[in-house]
C-alpha cells in the first residue's frame, strides 16, 4: 500500500480528531515502579531474584523500592488526574498477591493494595485497565521451571480468575500478558532479561510461548464463561517493530520483512486471531532448521481453545527496522506506526485495535523533554492518519509512560516518563516534564484541531506588494587564491575568507562556492522564472575596497555588480542592496581590530559614499547592514552594535544630505529577532522576560533608529544591574548622537525565522555576558517541528505576533519581510517542508497585513539557491534552488 508513497507525502502533517470515545492512556507496571519488592508478605519474583543477582543489571541497580509507588497511591493517582487520561493500564504482581504463585496462600495486603489504586482512579474518573502478567512470575513456580513447565497453564488460571472475581466488579478492561515475545525470547533465548535463561535458546523460547498461548487461552475462556457477561473485555498485548522492506520492489525483501513480523507478532497473533495456530511461514521456517520441528504443536482441541481469545487487538509500537539494517532498538520512525497498524488491519481482519505502548526514552534526567513531546507528536499523528485516512480501527493510545522508572536490565538509565522520579531522593518526588503538558493539551483537543490560530485565509497582498529572494555576497560567489585574484582583479581577503580557511572553523569548505560571480546570467535566468519582482543581494566591501578604504578601487568589481544590476533591470526585476552582509575586508579586522574600533565608522562611510555614487541610479532601495545582533562575551557586543548603529546613521545621512533628491532612493537596516512568547501568559514575570527578551535582540537596534535615538530603558538598567557595581558594559550614546541617530530609516526590514518559549531566570552577572544579562530562558516551543539547523523550529504564528510586536511597538512603520526561509539537511529537490514552510509563514504574513492593519509591503524568500551556510558550511540548503 505505502510502497511508492514519496517522504513528503509520508511526512505531511493530518489535521484532525480522534472519534467521540476515543481512550486515552498512560501506562506502568508493578516491578519498574512499586518498589516494596519484600513489604506486607509479597513473594520474591523472578525480577527481585534477577536485579539482586551482580552483574545482570546495569550499575547493579534493582526494583527493591523503585519509585516507591507501593507506598504513593495517592501521589501516583494525582499524577494520572493531571494528564487528563481516560484511562491508566497498570499491572498486577503476580506474587504480591499469591506469594508462591499459587492460591495457598492469598496476601490480603497486596489485595488491599491494588483495591485502594482501583477505587482512587474510579474516585477521579479513570478507568483501570490491569495487565496480569508484566514479567514478573513468582520465583516460586520459576523454581519448579516457569514457563517451561506446562503446569504454569493451570496456576495462570488460578491467578487470573482470583483477580477477575475479586477486582472484576470494578476493572473492565483486561490485558492478560504483556509482550510475550520479550519474555520468551530476552527471558529464555538470550538470557538478558529475568530469568536469565540462555542454555537452549533454539528451543526454550518455543516452549515458553506455547505455554503463554494456551494461559492466556484458558484465561481467557475463564473470564467468557464466568464474569464477560457484566460487560468487560479481554486480549493480550503484544509487541514489534515495523518492518520495512530495504527494497519495496525486491520480492525477497518483501517476504524478509513478512518474516520478521510474522515471527515476532503473528507467533503469538496468529493462533489467537486465526486458526489457533501458528503461522505458516513460521512452521516452516522452524522446520527447515532440524529434522524434528523446535516448534511445539497444538492439539486440535487446544486450537478451538485459543482461537478468537482475544476482544481487541493491543499493540505496543516504537520503532521500526529496516530489513538488512542495523539498528539500536529504538529509532525515532513515526510512519512506521502508521504502517504498522495498517499491517495489522488487513492481516488480522480488521479488528479494533489499542495501542498499549507508545514513548521514548531519553539519557538524562530533565523535565525539559522536548524529543518527547516531538516523538508524541509525530507519532500519534501517524496513528491519527491510520485512523481517519485508512480506515483502520483504531480506538484508544496509551503512552508509555507515566514516570520514570526501572527500566529492567538498564536500571534507571533511559527515562521514558512524562513525570521525572528522582531517584537520589528517598522521598522519590514526582516532577512534571514538558511532554506531559503537551500530552494533556492533545488529550484536551482529541487529537490535532485545527487551531483558530493557525487556521488559513484567503486572500490578496495589495498591488505592488514586492516578492523578492535574497543571497548575500560571500555566500553565493567564490573564494580562489589570492595571489591569482588579485593579479587578475584586485580583490583581496574579507575576513569570511580568513575564517572559512582557518582548520576546524567551518564544518565543510568548497573552494568555489555557488560561483555566482560567473554564473550571475544563469541566476537572473532563475529570478525570472520564479516571476520575482525584486532580489535583494549584497555588495562586498572587499571585492570594491581590497583594503577597505579609496586608497585601492577595484574596477572589476564594481563592473561586476553594474552588470547584475544592468541584468536584473533588463529582466524587469528591482536591485534591494545590502551593503554590508558581514563581510569586512580582513585588511581592516587587522588594522583596527574590526567593528570593536570606532574608526572604521568613516571608512564605512566612505565605501558606501562609493556604492551610492555608482550604483545609486539603479538602485531604490539601500540595506546598511544585516542583521546587526550578535552576542559574544563580555562588552564586545555591545561595542560593536553602538558602533554599528553609528555607521548606519551615518550612511543614512550621507544619502540623505547628498543622493536622494536625485536617485529617490531608500534606505534602512535590516534586523533580526525570533518571537518571543511567554511560556506562561498569567506569570508578569515571564511576561517580563519575553519583552526583555526582544529589546535585547530587536530593540538594541530598532529603538534608538525607529524612536529616541537611545537603547530601550529596560536594557539600559538590565546591563547596568549586570554590571556587578562596575560602569555599565552599555556604552552611552550623547545628545548629539541620539539626534543623529533617531529617524534613521525609510521602511522596517525584519529577518524573522521562528520562535522561542520565554521564562524568567535569573543569571550570573559572571562572567559577564550577553546571554547573562536578559536573565531569560529559553527553549523550543512545545510540539513545533524541528527543521534544520538547529535552531529553526516551524513557528508560522509567531511571524503574525512579530509583526504586529513591530507594528505596535514602533508607530505602524512600512514594514518589509527581507528574509524568512528554512533548511534542510539533505541535498534534495523533493523540499515538501519548505513548501508547507511558505505555505504557513506567508499566510501568517498575509493575516498580519489584513486582519490586522500591518503595513507589510513586501516579502522576501531566504534563499534563491543553497548556499554557503557560514560555519556550517554547506550543511543546511535553504535554497529555492
Amino acid at each position: 500500500k505505502f510502497s511508492t508513497t514519496v517522504a513528503r507525502e509520508r511526512d505531511d502533517f493530518h489535521y484532525g480528531n480522534f472519534p467521540e470515545g476515543f481512550k486515552w492512556s498512560v501506562s506502568t507496571s508493578a516491578y519498574q515502579i512499586e518498589g516494596g519488592w519484600n513489604a506486607d508478605g509479597k513473594g520474591e519474583s523472578i525480577w527481585d531474584t534477577f536485579s539482586h543477582t551482580p552483574g545482570k543489571i546495569a550499575n547493579n541497580e534493582t526494583g527493591d523500592v523503585a519509585c516507591d509507588s507501593y507506598h504513593k497511591v495517592k501521589e501516583d493517582v494525582n499524577l494520572v488526574k493531571m494528564l487528563g487520561v481516560q484511562q491508566y493500564r497498570f499491572s498486577i504482581s503476580w506474587s504480591r498477591i499469591f506469594p508462591d504463585g499459587t492460591t495457598s496462600y492469598v496476601n490480603q495486603a497486596g489485595v488491599d493494595y491494588y483495591n485502594s489504586l482501583i477505587d482512587s482512579l474510579l474516585k477521579i474518573g479513570v478507568e483501570p485497565v490491569v495487565t496480569l502478567y508484566h514479567w514478573d512470575l513468582p520465583q516460586a513456580l520459576e523454581d519448579i521451571g516457569g514457563l517451561l513447565n506446562e503446569t504454569v497453564v493451570d496456576r495462570f488460571n488460578e491467578y487470573a480468575d482470583f483477580c477477575f472475581k475479586t477486582f472484576g466488579n470494578r476493572i473492565k478492561f483486561w490485558i492478560t500478558f504483556n509482550e510475550p515475545y520479550v519474555i520468551t525470547w530476552l527471558g529464555y533465548g538470550i538470557g538478558v532479561f529475568a530469568p536469565g535463561i540462555n542454555s537452549s535458546p533454539g528451543e526454550a523460547p518455543y516452549q515458553a510461548a506455547h505455554n503463554i498461548i494456551k494461559a492466556h487461552a484458558k484465561a481467557y475462556r475463564t473470564y467468557e464463561k464466568f464474569y464477560k457477561s457484566k460487560g468487560g473485555r479481554i486480549g493480550m498485548t503484544m509487541s514489534t517493530e515495523w518492518a520495512e522492506p530495504k527494497d519495496p520492489n525486491n520480492p525477497s525483501d518483501v517476504e524478509a520483512a513478512d518474516r520478521f513480523l510474522q515471527s515476532i507478532l503473528g507467533w503469538f497473533a496468529h493462533p489467537i486471531f486465526k486458526n489457533g495456530d501458528y503461522p505458516e511461514v513460521v512452521k516452516k521456517q522452524v522446520n527447515e532448521r532440524r529434522t524434528q520441528s523446535r516448534l511445539p504443536v497444538f492439539t486440535d482441541a487446544e486450537k478451538v481453545e485459543i482461537a478468537g481469545t482475544a476482544d481487541f487487538f493491543a499493540i505496543n509500537g516504537y520503532t521500526m527496522i529496516e530489513i538488512h539494517m542495523k539498528y539500536d532498538w529504538l529509532q525515532i520512525v513515526p510512519w512506521g506506526m502508521r504502517r504498522l497498524l495498517n499491517w495489522l488491519d488487513r492481516e488480522y481482519g480488521h479488528p479494533t485495535i489499542y495501542i498499549t505502548e507508545n514513548g521514548v526514552g531519553t539519557s538524562d534526567a530533565t523535565v525539559d523533554d522536548q524529543i518527547r513531546v516531538n516523538f508524541y507528536k509525530a507519532y500519534i499523528n501517524e496513528a491519527l492518519k491510520a485512523q481517519q485516512l485508512d480506515g483502520v480501527d483504531l480506538r484508544g493510545y496509551t503512552a508509555w509512560s507515566l514516570m520514570d522508572n526501572f527500566e529492567w536490565n538498564s536500571g534507571y538509565g533511559p527515562r521514558f516518563g512524562l513525570f521525572e522520579v528522582d531517584f537520589n531522593d528517598a522521598m522519590r518526588p514526582r516532577t512534571p516534564k514538558r511532554s506531559s503538558i503537551y500530552y494533556n493539551q492533545l488529550i484536551r483537543n482529541n487529537g490535532f484541531p485545527l487551531l483558530q490560530r493557525d487556521e488559513r485565509i484567503t486572500g490578496d497582498f495589495p498591488l505592488n506588494f514586492i516578492w523578492a529572494t535574497a543571497t548575500s555576497s560571500y555566500q553565493v560567489q567564490h573564494y580562489v587564491n589570492i595571489r591569482i585574484m588579485f593579479n587578475l582583479y584586485n580583490v583581496c581577503l574579507g575576513i569570511w575568507d580568513v575564517t572559512s580557511h582557518t582548520p576546524g572553523l567551518i564544518s565543510v569548505r568548497y573552494k568555489y562556492l555557488c560561483d555566482h560571480y560567473h554564473k550571475f546570467d544563469v541566476d537572473i535566468e532563475l529570478l525570472s522564472s520564479m516571476g520575482v519582482s525584486h532580489y535583494r543581494f549584497s555588495l562586498s566591501w572587499p571585492r570594491i575596497l581590497p583594503s577597505g578604504n579609496r586608497t585601492t578601487i577595484n574596477h572589476a568589481g564594481i563592473a561586476y555588480y553594474h552588470a547584475l544590476i544592468d541584468g536584473l533591470l533588463a529582466a524587469g526585476i528591482e536591485p534591494m542592496v545590502t551593503l554590508y552582509h558581514w563581510d569586512l575586508p580582513n585588511a581592516l579586522q587587522e588594522e583596527f581590530g574590526g567593528w570593536v574600533s570606532p574608526d572604521i565608522q568613516d571608512l564605512f562611510v566612505e565605501y558606501v559614499d562609493i556604492c551610492f555614487k555608482e550604483f545609486g541610479p539603479k538602485v531604490k532601495r539601500w540595506i546598511t547592514f544585516n542583521e546587526p545582533w550578535n552576542k559574544n562575551p563580555g562588552s564586545d557586543p555591545y561595542t560593536v552594535g553602538h558602533h554599528l548603529i553609528l555607521a548606519h546613521a551615518a550612511a543614512w545621512h550621507r544619502y540623505d544630505d547628498l543622493y536622494r533628491s536625485t536617485q529617490n532612493g531608500k534606505v534602512s537596516i535590516a534586523l533580526s529577532s525570533d518571537w518571543y512568547e511567554p511560556a506562561d501568559t498569567a506569570s508578569t514575570s515571564d511576561l517580563e522576560a519575553a519583552i526583555r527578551a526582544t529589546d535585547f535582540r530587536l530593540g538594541w537596534f530598532a529603538h534608538p533608529i525607529y524612536l529616541t535615538g537611545d537603547y530601550p530603558e529596560k536594557m539600559k538598567t538590565q546591563v547596568a544591574k549586570k554590571s556587578d557595581g562596575t560602569p555599565s558594559r552599555l556604552p552611552v550614546f550623547t545628545d548629539a548622537e541620539k539626534v543623529e541617530i533617531a529617524g534613521t530609516a525609510d521602511f522596517f526590514a525584519i529577518n524573522g525565522y521562528t520562535s522561542r518559549l520565554v521564562t524568567y531566570q535569573d543569571k550570573s552577572t559572571w562572567p559577564p555576558s550577553y546571554e547573562n544579562d536578559r536573565d531569560t530562558h529559553e527553549e523550543p516551543i512545545p510540539g513545533a517541528i524541528q527543521a534544520t539547523p538547529d535552531w529553526l523550529q516551524i513557528v508560522p504564528w509567531g511571524m503574525r505576533r512579530l509583526l504586529n510586536w513591530l507594528d505596535r511597538e514602533y508607530g505602524h512603520p512600512t514594514v518589509y519581510i527581507t528574509e524568512n526561509g528554512v533548511g534542510t539537511s539533505d541535498a534534495t529537490v523533493d523540499d515538501q517542508i519548505r513548501v508547507n514552510f511558505y505555505k504557513a509563514y506567508i499566510n501568517e504574513a498575509l493575516k498580519a497585513q489584513q486582519l490586522d492593519g500591518v503595513d507589510l509591503q513586501g516579502y522576501t524568500a531566504w534563499s534563491l539557491m543553497d548556499n554557503f551556510e557560514w560555519n556550517s558550511g554547506y550543511g543546511p540548503r535553504f535554497g529555492l534552488f
